[in-house]
């Protein structure tokens, strides 16, 4: 066994590999970046060596970096998590050769599954059902475009490298299909340096069904049953389930050894897993099943299938490197009860799931409920450099139903302030009925899309705690002090001030009577409420209106944030001496919707426009925005060029009415 390996990854997968390590006695090193230089990653592993500046490019994507940092530490192997250099067969190659172990499958096994196109004719050959598509290697643009004709709309056009959604395109009509192959290729391109793509079929019910599977270099290959992950939004996973609901024991027979014949056809060692497409419009049936990829290494959502079968897949990872057989079988395989996976991430689920930024304010996950998985702590900042997962929530119980209320009981319970989160639309998404039922499909959250991200609606509660928080209330005095008791004394009546906080720019006015210590009267729009703070503290059990509920109030950067409850809500403070201006505007234009890198700009000034032309492309975290003219007109103004980083909310571009002719 080995004495000590280098985690060639960073976030919650390095902690979570880290801890399997030493509980197995194995010595462990992190590598980081200069923006993860007090992550938790870092000091959790026994050593630590930078490896470059925060862009992946020159940190955790360099093979030369991670060699030196294995020599210097004197590792013996490399487990690279998922991403970054996960399925890189230079990477597996390059360690071979300097004679240390990768804690994954060979170069050739990578290689076999790193392109689509390939995988696919070679898993026709090994009996493996596929679907039906475009796989060849001439990537004419016409050629394809002929080739989506014949499979008839709509399409998807996949990116033939990586996974993630990255390089994905669902096309409804052909006048749409030149301007989606460009994007797919370029966000291909950015993410893992390949702009080749394949031509599928969209199924019109499908389901996304993957097989774990493990196998050792003695000729051992077993598969540890399968995950649900069809709730999806911009083709990536949101929630992921284990087993899998309505399967039946002969299609989950049949799909298993599909997924073992696939392994076994290229020799595979170590854990992996064979992603199926499955088409639910009449259920799940055995002959409606397809191979869409198999992932070399670890994935996201592996905790679902470690929670129902009660293996360790990092420490039988570890093993099968180290050269030892697996001591599983088919037969003595089992698994009990059920198990969820959601994803807690950094997003914006009202802007189309953009990812977001921000410090860290507040971070409570409810550890005595769920395993949590992650790589962040409270005070951490959330950069447009990486992954903007925060953590993962996993739940295990007797039944579907219990194990969907343990979930559901772990959101409610967790809080989070700093940055938008996609919390609340997780606890909807639980709740959703279909999905509570069973009933799932990769199309329910786009189908759901409107109830699911509601318009926020700003509690009168929060309002009336910010108001509070922005005169310095509760006041915090010491409580022996008899001047505790005077708060908002005065020889001519009761003090009354008034307050206007802010709340995504628009102003909220609010009178504040302070009646006492702690007691309080708020008026907002001719309404009154009465708020009393027991105690000298900005957080606790405050009673509004005679209800007693559960509040924080965080003073951040200037404004405040309220924690009610199970949300959090930001308001900043009203400066009357700051006046926005608006000089120069130019008419309608567009602004960034979130911090990223200008990838592309398709308009210069003085251009004529036409209403939905995409004019810009906006990366953050690897996921591309094409930002459209929002009407007829002509560009006044062009204000960043390709590769400039711009902020959220920063203006790019002006528009002017279009020339009268």
């Amino acid at each position: 066994m080995f004495r000590k390996i280098l985690i060639a990854n960073r976030g919650e997968i390095a902690c979570r590999v880290m801890r399997t390590a030493s509980r197995m006695g194995i010595k462990t090193v992190a590598v980081y970046s200069d923006a993860d230089a007090n992550a938790l990653h870092v000091t959790m592993a026994d050593e630590a060596i930078r490896i470059g500046p925060a862009p992946v490019a020159e940190s955790y994507l360099r093979i030369d970096a991670i060699l030196d940092a294995c020599r210097r530490t004197e590792a013996e192997a490399v487990h690279p998590g998922y991403g970054f250099l996960s399925e890189n067969p230079n990477f597996a190659k390059a360690l071979k050769d300097a004679g240390i172990a990768f804690i994954g499958p060979s170069e050739s096994a990578i290689l076999a599954m790193g392109h689509k196109d390939a995988a696919k004719r070679l898993m026709e050959e090994a009996g493996v059902p596929v679907v039906p598509g475009y796989h060849g290697e001439d990537q004419d643009d016409d050629l394809l475009a002929q080739e989506a004709d014949k499979i008839g709309y709509p399409v998807l056009i996949k990116a033939r490298a990586g996974g993630g959604g990255k390089g994905m395109r669902r096309v409804d009509l052909r006048e749409e299909f030149a301007e989606a192959l460009q994007s797919a290729r370029a966000e291909s391109k950015a993410s893992f340096g390949d702009d080749n793509v394949l031509i599928e079929k969209f199924v019109a019910s499908p389901r996304h069904i993957e097989v774990q599977v493990m196998a050792d270099r003695h000729g051992s290959t077993v598969y540890l049953f399968e995950r649900d992950c069809s709730l999806q939004r911009r083709h990536q996973k949101v929630i992921e389930e284990a087993p899998a609901p309505g399967m039946t024991a002969g299609m989950r027979a049949a799909m298993g050894e599909a997924a073992v014949r696939a392994a076994q056809a290229i020799d595979y060692e170590g854990a992996g897993t064979v992603e199926f497409l499955v088409d639910a419009s009449g259920g799940l049936r055995m002959d409606r099943f397809y191979f869409m990829e198999m992932n070399t290494r670890l994935q996201v959502e592996h905790p679902v299938t470690e929670a129902i079968t009660g293996h360790d897949l990092v420490e039988l990872q570890i093993r099968a490197a180290a050269g030892e057989a697996l001591e599983l079988t088919q037969e003595s395989l089992q698994f009990f009860g059920h198990s969820f996976e959601v994803r807690l991430y950094a997003e914006d689920p009202s802007k189309g799931f953009l990812p977001t930024t921000g410090r860290i304010e507040r971070l409570h996950l409810p550890d005595t409920i769920a395993r949590i998985d992650t790589g962040v702590r409270e005070g951490d900042t959330i950069t447009t450099f990486y992954d903007p997962m925060i953590a993962k929530i996993i739940v295990h119980d007797r039944t579907r139903e219990a194990a969907l209320a343990k979930m559901r009981s772990a959101l409610e319970a967790s809080r989070i302030a700093g940055t938008n989160t996609n919390l609340s639309f997780l606890r909807r998404l639980i709740a959703q009925p279909d999905f509570a039922a069973g009933h799932v499909d990769t199309a329910l959250i786009d189908r759901h899309l409107v109830s699911l991200t509601p318009a926020e609606q700003v509690p009168r509660d929060a309002v009336s705690l910010a108001a509070l928080a922005t005169l310095g209330q509760p006041a915090h005095a010491e409580a022996e002090s008899p001047w505790a008791t005077l708060a908002g004394w005065r020889a001519w009546g009761v003090a009354q001030h008034s307050v206007t906080v802010l709340r995504d720019g628009k102003s909220i006015d609010a009178s504040v009577r302070i009646l006492g210590s702690h007691r309080f009267d708020v008026r907002i729009d001719g309404t009154v409420q009465r708020v009393e703070w027991p105690d000298n503290t900005d957080s606790g059990q405050v009673e509004i209106d005679g209800r007693r509920v559960a509040a924080e109030m965080l003073h951040r950067d200037g404004g405040i944030v309220v924690i009610l409850g199970a949300s959090a809500f930001r308001f900043a403070r009203h400066d009357p001496l700051d006046v926005e201006s608006t000089a120069g505007a130019g008419g309608d234009g567009i602004t960034a919707p979130m911090p990223g890198l200008v990838r592309r700009v398709s308009a210069a000034a003085g251009d004529a426009v036409k209403a939905g032309q995409t004019l810009i492309v906006l990366e953050a975290m690897k996921m591309e925005q094409s930002l459209k003219a929002p009407r007829d007109g002509v560009v006044a103004a062009l204000l960043v060029g390709e590769g400039d980083q711009v902020e959220d909310g920063s203006s790019l571009l002006t528009l002017e009415p279009p020339e009268e002719t």
